[in-house]
């Protein structure tokens, strides 16, 4: 269930919010922070790093999905988003093109965890943001 916590969804939301205080975004200002659990458990961490020619920027949980392949993951068992700021009201959650590259590592059912800098919470799966996904099984012979 997308809304149940564990004492292992607080390190991954932790490990979120404080990798958000190291995200390069002095254009924007807006830090996001992502962290994610592997199939062996281990986290991995990631930022968003803008650059001044800005579609040459990256996402951070496209640098989390990066340093879990670099360590050997396979597989995301869980993943959380930590973004914005303490004025912002609303969650942030993953842009089109990262759903896809959570999508490539994860399965449906994977719970993505959003958090705001100061804690509030929401449990989504990939089903919900990424309904009726294209993945690696549509290709498959």
């Amino acid at each position: 269930m997308p809304n149940q916590s564990s004492a292992s969804d607080s390190a991954l939301i932790t490990a979120a919010i404080d990798a958000m205080t190291r995200a390069y975004a002095p254009y924007s200002k807006f830090a996001v922070g992502a962290a994610v659990r592997d199939e062996q458990g281990r986290i991995h961490c990631g930022v968003n790093v803008e650059n001044a020619a800005y579609p040459n920027g990256i996402c951070a949980e496209t640098a989390a999905i990066a340093m879990m392949v670099n360590a050997g993951g396979q597989r995301i068992d869980r993943i959380a988003i930590a973004g914005g700021t303490d004025r912002d009201d609303i969650l942030c959650t993953p842009c089109g093109g990262c759903r896809q590259r959570i999508r490539e590592f994860a399965t449906p059912d994977t719970v993505i965890i959003i958090a705001s800098p100061d804690g509030e919470q929401q449990r989504f799966t990939l089903a919900d943001l990424l309904p009726h996904s294209f993945g690696p099984a549509n290709l498959k012979p």
